[in-house]
């Protein structure tokens, strides 16, 4: 079975993309290609004919800016001394959604975006690891909620045990058999970390919200436990509208209580 066409694989690119494309960027598309026909696995060497600025009809200058496009797309690694060259690498998933997380940063999406997919993807997340998580990852699921089970004695406390209640879903996301599927999930979960409109509200102290992840995460692991989908499922559902619901609100009153302010400074 043949491949699709570089073109092909570009047709979801803006009107005209491909001539405003610089060269470099052109011959980097072109390496990344040949890698996945050719089949390259993490520490393989690209062959030194791929490179040869001959052959790319390009600069060698081009070419080491081409390279540096791959290598910052985290697709090569450069070693120099005896044994060096280029080699292919594989992006670490944590890598892939901090750079993804940063082409947010700019436009962020709302919470409202963030939690349309969550209400439809975590419950599936849950369902999956009622099926397939491991014994063993189910155990570090549930130390993960003893960062959080003690009331906070500090602000800060609070804050960090916020964070932890994320990271009780970063587990699962990490544990997804399905993989895009663990991906997007990480990906909505690093955005609630890192918008600032949401470490806003996860600052602002809520004792009775702490009780209430705690509840929902300790049914989750039980059903999960039990290998019932339909009720983790059921189970993650809810907590994710509550969830939600909360944010919503706790955002509308920052952002009154903002308003306020800048009316009364000087």
């Amino acid at each position: 079975m043949t491949r699709p066409s570089l073109e092909s694989r570009q047709a979801f690119a803006p009107p005209f993309a491909e001539k405003k494309r610089k060269r470099p960027d052109i011959i980097a598309d072109m390496l990344r290609e040949r890698m996945i026909e050719a089949g390259l696995q993490p520490g393989d060497r690209l062959p030194a004919e791929w490179l040869d600025p001959e052959q790319l009809s390009a600069s060698r200058g081009t070419v080491r800016e081409a390279l540096k496009i791959l290598e910052f797309q985290g697709m090569i690694a450069s070693k120099t001394g005896p044994g060096g060259g280029i080699f292919a690498r594989a992006v670490a998933p944590g890598e892939a959604i901090q750079t993804v997380t940063n082409l947010f940063l700019r436009a962020p999406p709302s919470i409202s975006d963030i939690y349309a997919l969550r209400k439809q993807l975590e419950p599936e997340l849950a369902a999956d690891a009622a099926l397939h998580l491991p014994d063993k990852a189910i155990d570090d699921l549930q130390a993960t909620i003893r960062l959080y089970e003690a009331e906070p004695k500090s602000a800060d406390e609070e804050y960090v045990q916020r964070l932890a209640e994320l990271d009780f879903h970063a587990e699962l996301s990490r544990h997804a058999k399905n993989p895009v599927l663990g991906f997007a999930c990480g990906l909505l979960l690093n955005l609630l970390r890192d918008l600032p409109e949401c470490r806003e509200i996860y600052q602002t102290p809520n004792p009775g919200l702490r009780e209430t992840g705690v509840f929902y995460q300790i049914e989750l692991i039980k059903a999960i436990r039990s290998r019932n989908p339909d009720r983790a499922r059921k189970i993650m559902a809810e907590h994710m509208a509550e969830a939600e619901a909360y944010m919503l609100e706790r955002a509308r009153l920052n952002r009154e209580a903002a308003a306020v302010t800048q009316r009364y400074e000087p």
